[in-house]
């Protein structure tokens, strides 16, 4: 928490130290001052773990990805839409790696902590979908693929919809 905010406040120097520069006349300090306060702001927003983990799932590197998410510590200090993407990416490495009681945990607590986006709410709800299927417990994968299919009003998901359907019949 502490650090977050000390971000915001390096932003904000940087802010104040730039205006001093334009009314001085270096305009490429200025300038230059203000995006790197822009980063400042944007890490603030952003976790920079949380985004190379994005980065290492987006290009399958699932033991990369798990390297960079067990070097975090305590994700219980992250802002609380940031935690949520990290349980998110833990619980997709760890359904990648063949770990379902650990990535069903993980997915559990993403939803709970609050993911922002109703895509990646419908992909943690298909997955936990899949994850009852292994376990035999039709019952709870037929209400989280109901709950996916609420969630994903682009209908981006219909193909794994149909899979999932598929293996339940044949369960």
């Amino acid at each position: 928490m502490i650090r977050n905010i000390l971000k915001l406040i390096i932003a904000g120097l940087l802010i104040i130290g730039s205006v001093f520069a334009f009314v001085n006349g270096l305009i490429s300090v200025g300038v230059w001052s203000i995006i790197v306060a822009g980063f400042f702001v944007l890490f603030h927003f952003k976790n920079q773990k949380n985004l190379i983990a994005f980065y290492y799932v987006r290009k399958n590197k699932m033991d990369k990805a798990a390297k960079v998410l067990d070097s975090v510590k305590h994700p219980e200090r992250m802002i609380k839409s940031q935690e949520a993407y990290y349980y998110y990416l833990s619980g997709l490495v760890a359904s990648q790696q063949h770990s379902i009681n650990k990535a069903e945990s993980m997915f559990k607590k993403a939803l709970e902590t609050g993911l922002r986006m109703d895509t990646d709410k419908a992909v943690a709800r298909l997955n936990m979908s899949g994850m009852a299927l292994r376990k035999r417990n039709k019952k709870l994968a037929k209400y989280h693929l109901q709950e996916a299919k609420k969630l994903d009003k682009r209908k981006m998901l219909t193909d794994q919809f149909k899979e999932i359907e598929y293996m339940m019949k044949r369960v």
